[in-house]
């Protein structure tokens, strides 16, 4: 029996974008639409009446893949979770959250007509994701910035401005040796996509500056003071740290703050506003606006579904937060 993926692979497009096709849902070039409606005649293909009827169904429910991996900061995920939740409710969708970490899980919930489109969260530069959801049948949408994601949709903070942002600053105030303490190492060993995007931009940005800048990953919690240890032991002549770890922010504050055993040490860090502003020892924060993030990233997705939504990337560009509130 000739299958949608015949038809996909004959005309040498994507299954979502033959199912496309059927269902009107997004805008198909002509072009296009001719080569895949010939290949449905040359192979005979007839589809189920539910995939005819495509465009015109939904469940007014919205997928978000949000796996909980080692080293990924909860408090920040749940604020982006939160932000997509309001969206969705503003827009009179539900929320369906898919705990795997695969595109089996997005797969199976596309198949079982279960959500009008998946929300991807915790998404890796190089992502095994990708290819797959390129051709689902649903709109998906990556709160995310991976390679080769040409064909699909994704929101995210820009990272890498960010990083570039904070080497700036530094370099504006005088700093010549600067670190970097970010994500954990379980993230950073991922490849995570904020993670490598925001040291490459703190990184290249330091080297135009004349810095010296090192980047480091940073365990979350008590831990991170080993970390600030071994930089100032190895680079005793380092004056300021930006932070990207809210877990860890506080304790890296507190063992600078008032040692005997260190010069001043200038705070800068990226967070969402709120958890950072009023640590003691913090000078300045970059805001990462996770529940915006998410909000954003809903919103895009209910675009796509409603066909006015094509594929590209959407970035929040960075900015400091206001320290008065």
């Amino acid at each position: 029996m000739t299958t949608i993926a015949d038809v996909a692979q004959a005309a040498g497009v994507s299954i979502s974008t033959v199912s496309y096709v059927m269902s009107g849902k997004r805008t198909i070039s002509q072009e296009t639409r001719e080569r895949v409606e010939r290949a449905m005649a040359d192979l005979s293909y007839s589809p189920q009446a539910s995939a005819r009827s495509l465009a015109s169904r939904s469940t007014s429910v919205l997928g978000l893949q949000a796996p909980i991996r080692a080293g990924v900061d909860v408090h920040v995920v749940m604020q982006i979770v939160a932000g997509a939740l309001k969206e969705a409710r503003a827009h009179h969708h539900d929320i369906l959250l898919l705990t795997s970490d695969d595109a089996a899980g997005v797969e199976r919930a596309a198949r079982a007509g279960m959500v009008d489109g998946v929300l991807i969260l915790d998404v890796e530069t190089s992502d095994p994701r990708v290819g797959a959801l390129a051709e689902l049948s649903i709109p998906a949408v990556l709160i995310g910035l991976p390679d080769a994601a040409d064909d699909l949709v994704c929101v995210d903070f820009d990272f890498e401005a960010a990083g570039r942002l904070a080497a700036q600053r530094l370099a504006e105030r005088g700093h010549q040796s600067v670190a970097l303490l970010g994500a954990p190492p379980q993230v950073q060993a991922r490849h995570t996509s904020y993670s490598d995007r925001l040291m490459r931009g703190f990184l290249a940005a330091s080297e135009a500056a004349g810095l010296t800048a090192r980047a480091l990953p940073c365990p979350s919690g008590p831990g991170a003071t080993e970390v600030v240890d071994a930089v100032l032991a190895e680079s005793p002549d380092t004056t300021a740290l930006f932070v990207h770890n809210e877990a860890a922010l506080p304790f890296i504050a507190a063992r600078l703050m008032g040692a005997a055993d260190t010069g001043p040490v200038e705070i800068l860090a990226l967070s969402p506003a709120e958890l950072a502003l009023h640590v003691p020892g913090v000078s300045d924060v970059i805001d990462l606006p996770a529940e915006t993030l998410g909000a954003r990233g809903a919103r895009a997705l209910l675009d796509a579904i409603g066909g006015t939504r094509g594929p590209g990337a959407e970035l929040i560009a960075p900015r400091f937060a206001d320290p008065t509130g």
